[in-house]
């Protein structure tokens, strides 16, 4: 009632498949009344009520075995094996004796003995998976589906009757009514009975009467729904006039109540009486009101009121409400966060969160520290004992912890870096788990030594799917793809043996074959075009340079000259003049005859035979 946990069963994964069915068993001591059949146990309104006798709760898996869970004891009571060998698709007690039926994937239908846990029984349903049963009102029928709907008679396991049934496989079965409605003819236990059945991705609940002959296989009327419906629940009408009341959970999260007296053929599909949503107010924040799933509804004892289950599956909130069915359309505006935010203070919950000091120092695989020096106890201290003195005060955990004195200044570790042999782990984990954030911190390392031991230490089977995520890198950021590279080459010539064993090596490594091969023919376009580009680069540099010089300016700045020097010259000059005065004439003479004779061999060479007229006069 207070949409509070009240119990958490977690099947070791190892151990079990994931839960696919489940069914409350009868409760023990007391029989249920006929009336409601395989219902009763399958409605959320009834636990509360016989919460005391409810107990044993038979869940099918996806491996084929059903196990029976004690809610009571809180623990796994018998595990029923070597029935199916498929996914069990659902199971259904009956509520007499202690047998419990399950259909299975495998087109199998069981019966199990629970008192010895062995199989009592087991036959072929259908020539497809069977997907759901019902057991009828007496107990000596039972109705299976798989797309077909057939009746079985369980004392001889024979077909009684058959049914057109679905397009698609069944999901929900239940009886409507425990007595035939013409009371005139005797009534066998199932003759004259209505039942119904909705199918996945099916919009019509399909209403089937049971005849006396075996002539009609067709449904007599149908419920037209919204969408695909999920969940299911009905009151069983008794009297001849009351009506059947039908709740109706689809999969778009609507609601749909139903109420018709089932008198025979009806043609057209039966919409609903009314249509329940519920939708946050939408007034803190965000204006526009969004819906909230309903997940399932179920009537209580009284008839007249619903129990709702609506918001999300882990933390579903469950509300009474009561019908008036004279308003065709019906919106509840609930604020699911408020409801969520004062449930979740008293919520049940096995897991435990740390509370972690900022002080605490957390110890990963790979980082040296695990061995932390504890400090021994002086020797002349007698050791304490447990038991206090009735005077004495008890030690706080703060004392306690002194005492024992980790000295953590003395664990080291080498500046946070994660050593190679955690970045082997945490690559391995990364490509298991495909986790793009353990991939970049580990591939981005630069260090070669660091990626070489990465490399060595990595297991052999993730070597495949790390050339697959470097094949994948090297295709993009031209950056990254010279990190990639590194990884590469290590993996190449660590574990180029291991490679080379590999069948399919070709096709595994094509790709990044292929990738490299673009990439190198690339190489020699590329760098011809780098080589003009930088001979153009360095001209235009150049040109720069020369024109940011500046012009150096020619005349002098400071001419000086020294008087004393000049004198001397000038009596130098005197002196030689009159020496050349007397030899001038002869020598002129000779410079002429020299000169001429030049002038001969000079023309003989290039083959001039007269002086031009211009040169004699010069000469002259």
């Amino acid at each position: 009632a207070g949409s509070r946990l009240q119990h958490e069963y977690v099947p070791s994964a190892h151990l079990s498949a994931a839960c696919t069915c489940l069914a409350w068993a009868p409760p023990e001591g007391r029989h249920l009344p006929s009336k409601d059949g395989p219902q009763r146990k399958k409605r959320k309104s009834e636990v509360g009520e016989v919460d005391k006798q409810l107990d044993i709760l038979a869940i099918g898996t996806a491996v084929g075995s059903i196990l029976l869970y004690s809610t009571v004891k809180g623990e796994l009571q018998t595990k029923l094996d070597g029935g199916h060998d498929s996914r069990v698709n659902c199971v259904r007690w009956h509520q007499d004796n202690c047998c419990l039926y399950s259909c299975s994937e495998d087109k199998h239908i069981v019966e199990w003995n629970t008192q010895t846990c062995k199989v009592k029984c087991k036959w072929k349903g259908d020539n497809s998976s069977v997907t759901c049963l019902c057991i009828s009102p007496d107990g000596k029928m039972l109705l299976s589906a798989g797309r077909t709907i057939k009746l079985w008679d369980l004392e001889t396991k024979e077909v009684y009757r058959h049914f057109t049934g679905h397009a698609t496989s069944v999901s929900s079965l239940m009886f409507t009514t425990v007595k035939p409605i013409n009371e005139s003819i005797p009534f066998d236990g199932i003759t004259g009975l209505y039942f119904l059945s909705g199918a996945i991705h099916d919009r019509l609940l399909s209403v089937w009467y049971i005849r006396s002959d075996r002539k009609e296989k067709n449904a007599v009327m149908s419920f037209a729904v919204t969408d695909e419906p999920i969940f299911v629940d009905l009151t069983v009408s008794e009297v001849k006039e009351e009506p059947v009341k039908l709740a109706v959970v689809c999969r778009d999260g609507q609601l749909h109540l139903f109420e018709h007296i089932l008198n025979g053929y009806c043609k057209k599909p039966l919409t609903s009486n009314c249509t329940i949503q519920i939708a946050t107010p939408g007034n803190d924040g965000d204006s526009t009101p969004k819906p909230v799933p309903i997940l399932a509804a179920a009537f209580c004892t009284d008839k007249q009121s619903l129990l709702l289950v609506y918001g999300n599956t882990s933390q579903p909130i469950i509300e009474k409400v009561s019908l008036n069915t004279s308003e065709p359309h019906i919106c509840l505006v609930r604020d699911i966060q408020k409801v969520l935010s004062l449930k979740t203070d008293a919520a049940l919950t096995k897991v435990k969160t740390p509370v972690v000091n900022s002080d605490t120092k957390v110890l990963v695989p790979g980082i040296p520290g695990h061995s932390t020096a504890v400090k021994t106890p002086a020797s002349g201290k007698e050791k304490k004992k447990n038991k206090r003195k009735p005077g004495e005060i008890e030690e706080s955990i703060e004392e306690r912890l002194g005492a024992l004195d980790i000295d953590v200044s003395k664990v080291k570790t080498p500046g946070g870096l994660p050593q190679t042999d955690s970045l082997a782990v945490l690559l391995v984990q990364g490509l298991e788990s495909n986790d793009a954030e353990i991939l970049n911190k580990v591939l981005n390392t630069r260090k070669e030594n660091i990626v070489k031991n990465t490399v060595a230490r990595m297991p052999i089977y993730a070597v495949i799917p790390l050339l697959h995520e470097l094949t994948k890198r090297l295709q993009g950021n031209p950056y990254s793809a010279s990190l990639m590279v590194r990884w590469l080459k290590s993996v190449f010539t660590l574990h180029a043996s291991y490679l080379s064993t590999l069948p399919d090596l070709i096709p595994q490594l094509g790709m990044l074959y292929q990738l490299m091969e673009s990439r190198v023919k690339t190489l020699q376009k590329l760098s011809r075009l780098h080589g003009r580009l930088f001979i153009l680069a360095s001209q235009v540099a150049a040109s720069e340079a020369v024109q940011d010089v500046p012009e150096v300016n020619q005349t002098a700045k400071l001419v000086y000259e020294d008087e004393s020097s000049e004198e001397e010259g000038s009596d130098d000059e005197m002196i030689a003049d009159k020496d050349s005065d007397e030899n001038w004439d002869e020598d002129e003479e000779k410079e002429e005859q020299s000169d001429e004779q030049d002038m001969t061999v000079e023309k003989e060479i290039n083959g001039d035979s007269d002086l031009e007229p211009e040169n004699e006069s010069e000469e002259e």
